[in-house]
């Protein structure tokens, strides 16, 4: 089908105004995501409704502690990614394109199939995510509105790339969005994502004017976005400019793909990360991938009792009760927290 938010230009080119690459397409070539083509001077999505992926989670696996926790989200993606991470977690289908020769594979769905798997599996949410819900925007958003108008959710796992014009397309019917926030240099996101730095801030501002539920995930790789000093400026920007009330991920890189040679992120630096959020004044500051840690638990900020104790993606005591502290009464942020 013809892609949203492209422009004509001379000689049958294209330019895609989706996401902040902003690729300007000769006829019969593909943008960076390799899932959208031109053809005859007219952009083409070549994933819509071809799902590689869909499964039932947990919302914590997003990860997301603060939207309907102990909820499960359906959760869908295709192939393709505007980003070209050397770390990619999911590249045998994010980067499954750019890696076999355009190749696209997935088993053909409806935006009202989607719907209607996810009301008969019990879902509250629909999780666009696995690989960028922006490179299959045009389902994500027929999807979304039919989602909206039975009472689910919708929400975002996202590299945070997408073009105002995009987000100002999708947020009447996106609930929230946890952004991939990889570094807080630019060369970090030059050499190892092939993007820049500024419009993933730029968009994480964008969400919190629009009212956008906004959680933050950063990967923490050994040696390469790990500096105290980096972690500070990044804590502070999240604390100043989107809301002490951001909780943020800091998560254990493990190698992968094209980058194997990097060892797995120690304990104690996520430990000591996470002693950076908090200190910048953030109240919600998690880490992830280390099961049995206290950075997986939400803490009460002002009484510093635990909230919700979990294990991993689950929950084993929620004690908030109508988004407030029961010891203390304080206000708890976030979306149907009880």
């Amino acid at each position: 089908m013809d892609a949203y938010l492209f422009e004509s230009l001379k000689d049958k080119r294209v330019k895609c105004n989706l996401c902040n690459q902003r690729c300007v397409i000769k006829e019969g070539k593909r943008g960076i995501c390799n899932v959208r083509e031109n053809r005859s001077g007219i952009l083409k999505t070549l994933v819509y409704g071809q799902l590689i992926a869909r499964h039932v989670d947990p919302i914590e696996k997003k990860p997301f502690f603060h939207l309907l926790p102990g909820s499960l989200s359906f959760s869908i993606a295709t192939v393709g990614c505007n980003f070209k991470c050397l770390f990619c977690q999911n590249a045998d289908i994010a980067q499954m394109p750019s890696d076999c020769n355009g190749l696209i594979m997935g088993d053909v769905s409806t935006p009202e199939k989607v719907v209607a798997e996810a009301l008969e599996e019990n879902c509250k949410s629909i999780a666009y995510t696995y690989t960028e819900p922006t490179v299959f925007f045009e389902f994500a958003l027929d999807t979304s509105k039919i989602a909206y108008e039975k009472g689910i959710r919708n929400v975002f796992v996202t590299n945070g790339y997408m073009t105002p014009e995009a987000l100002q397309m999708f947020y009447p019917f996106l609930d929230a969005a946890n952004v991939d926030l990889k570094a807080f240099n630019d060369e970090f996101y030059k050499k190892y994502c092939g993007a820049k730095l500024t419009h993933v801030k730029e968009t994480l501002m964008q969400m919190k004017s629009l009212g956008i539920f906004v959680e933050v995930t950063t990967l923490l790789i050994p040696g390469l976005n790990d500096d105290e000093n980096e972690l500070t400026r990044m804590a502070s920007f999240m604390a100043t400019s989107m809301g002490p009330e951001t909780p943020w991920h800091i998560s254990r890189f493990h190698p992968t793909y094209r980058l194997t040679d990097q060892p797995s992120t120690p304990v104690e630096t996520l430990v000591k990360a996470r002693k950076i959020g908090i200190k910048a004044g953030l109240k919600y500051v998690y880490t992830g991938n280390v099961p049995g840690e206290d950075g997986e638990h939400t803490f009460c900020y002002n009484c510093g009792k635990i909230l919700i104790d979990r294990w991993g993606f689950y929950i084993r005591k929620n004690r908030i009760k109508k988004s407030r502290c029961p010891y203390c009464e304080a206000q708890i942020d976030g979306v149907g927290l009880s």
